[in-house]
């Protein structure tokens, strides 16, 4: 079983979504299951509505799970293993203050050493446990080989709750987790959480893999990449090949599947290009039916989805493929020195029989109107398009022939 353990503190950034990614496509490749384990037990950081929206991009991007669960329900499975550790002397109440705490780590830094608990309450008698009202956190305590690594660190604070480690660790051996593929940003955990299975007496392996973290990507949020108009084929496209090995350039996420290796990643951190990324997106827009790329600008027409690829051109994502084909439909506003031009060439063109070539339409309007060379071409172009520049009109003209009344009104 293999699980994506997001937290609903914040917008999805890039790097979560890849360890989704990852963890989606190497439980197909092993035949195992993947949960979604929303870890909501920090109500400080709780964002009301974040869970959901982080479920619905996973299902905007065509990640199976078999089950979502929500780490705050666990909280009585925290309380009973950490009850189990007091009993068993493997764990013990600490009366530490914050402000004490604090003085602890200051010194250490003072002395350019790692702060590490110096188990100032791990043997303090019972007497003294039972009658102190002072609040106080219980601690595991710290394994004999990994002194040096890992401390008695805290399980539960002070108000009950289980620590990151601790609720990880335990949710764990809960959903019978085999494999876990995370950011690398989480590898200092993993000798804490293997010391809370086996103080726990939990035998079970658990294979550990950690993804090179994304740098330089300024906390980008899937959400904003997705309402800038990147789409989830190319997002994923692109999180997959950076520091990877692939077959080719673009792909589709399920083909990414048949060949993915996480041997291949690239042990050095994934820098993240917003240029390449838009590079990959111009590659997928020109793959999309030419249907289903028009509702991507607000039609549901195979001429507009055409009309959408000459735009390609001189765009990248389907926000910027919108901006320019909705002023095409849009009243126009055309400026002082071309207005008599336009006006004239709307008379015309409103009477003008209907033309399947470009240059039957053009030559009909140069005849009736009189104008030619820039005083044609510039006027023409702000009334089919709205814009100064563009593609080449003729290519325009054959997706936008039979709306032409409309668009000349």
């Amino acid at each position: 079983m293999l699980r994506f353990a997001p937290s609903p503190t914040g917008d999805m950034h890039i790097g979560d979504l890849r360890v989704a990614l990852f963890n989606y496509i190497v439980s197909k490749q092993k035949n195992e299951g993947l949960v979604v384990r929303i870890e909501d037990i920090d109500k400080q950081k709780y964002i009301d509505g974040k869970d959901k929206e982080i479920l619905d991009i996973l299902d905007l991007f065509e990640i199976e799970y078999s089950q979502t669960i929500y780490q705050s329900e666990n909280i009585r499975f925290h309380s009973a293993m950490a009850l189990q550790l007091m009993h068993e002397k493997k764990a013990f109440c600490c009366f530490c203050s914050d402000e004490w705490l604090d003085g602890k780590k200051e010194e250490a830094k003072a002395n350019k050493k790692a702060y590490r608990y110096d188990d100032a309450c791990a043997n303090l008698p019972d007497e003294l446990v039972i009658d102190n009202t002072a609040p106080f956190t219980i601690r595991i305590n710290k394994p004999t080989p990994l002194a040096d690594d890992v401390d008695s660190f805290v399980i539960m604070k002070q108000d009950k709750t289980p620590t990151y480690n601790f609720a990880c660790a335990v949710d764990d051996m809960l959903n019978d987790i085999s494999i876990v593929i995370r950011d690398e940003k989480h590898k200092s955990n993993t000798p804490k959480q293997a010391h809370v299975r086996t103080a726990l007496k939990y035998e079970k392996h658990i294979e550990y893999t950690h993804i090179p973290t994304i740098i330089n990507d300024d906390k980008i949020s899937v959400k904003w990449l997705l309402e800038e108009g990147f789409l989830p084929e190319a997002i994923s496209n692109y999180l997959i090949s950076i520091g990877n090995k692939t077959p080719k350039e673009i792909f589709t996420f399920k083909e990414s599947a048949e060949w993915l290796s996480l041997e291949n990643l690239s042990k050095s951190h994934a820098h993240f290009d917003i240029a390449v990324l838009r590079d990959i997106n111009k590659e997928h827009l020109k793959m999309l039916d030419a249907k289903e790329l028009s509702r991507y600008v607000g039609f549901a027409d195979e001429d507009i989805g055409e009309l959408a690829k000459v735009y390609l051109e001189d765009a990248s994502t389907t926000k910027e493929l919108r901006a320019m084909i909705e002023p095409i439909f849009a009243p126009k506003e055309i400026a002082q020195e071309f207005s008599e031009k336009v006006v004239l060439m709307q008379e015309t063109i409103k009477k003008a029989p209907y033309f399947e070539e470009y240059d039957d339409f053009k030559n009909y309007i140069v005849k009736k109107t009189g104008l030619k060379d820039e005083d044609f071409n510039k006027p023409l172009r702000l009334l089919l398009t709205g814009a100064e520049d563009g593609p080449d009109l003729a290519k325009i003209y054959k997706f936008l022939k039979n709306y032409i009344g409309e668009i000349a009104k």
